[in-house]
């Protein structure tokens, strides 16, 4: 299993949080959410799952690799899991003349 949790440094509404990844399937990853954590499915934010602090241990404790957020990244990508924002469309530029 390669599901990989970075440290809950990222605050959002009170709270900080961690995200939990999987670098080798998202099917992976919703079975470890449901079996380990009870976060319900609906919480997938695209390619990740944001996992509150206080559950962090116990990710951990269930099999979750603890790295740092670059190397959360680097494999997610390299797995061909990340998905990119969109890009608001750029505007034309002044008109040559």
């Amino acid at each position: 299993m390669a599901v990989l949790i970075d440290s809950p440094v990222w605050p959002w509404r009170g709270r900080r949080w961690s995200h939990l990844v999987s670098d080798v399937s998202y099917d992976e990853l919703h079975a470890f959410v449901a079996a380990e954590l009870g976060i319900p499915r609906r919480a997938f934010q695209g390619d990740h799952y944001d996992v509150p602090e206080e559950l962090h241990e116990h990710a951990v404790a269930a099999g979750a690799l603890p790295v740092g957020s670059r190397e959360l990244l680097s494999r997610l990508a390299g797995a061909g899991l990340r998905l990119r924002k969109p890009r608001p469309p750029q505007r034309p530029g002044p008109a040559a003349g």
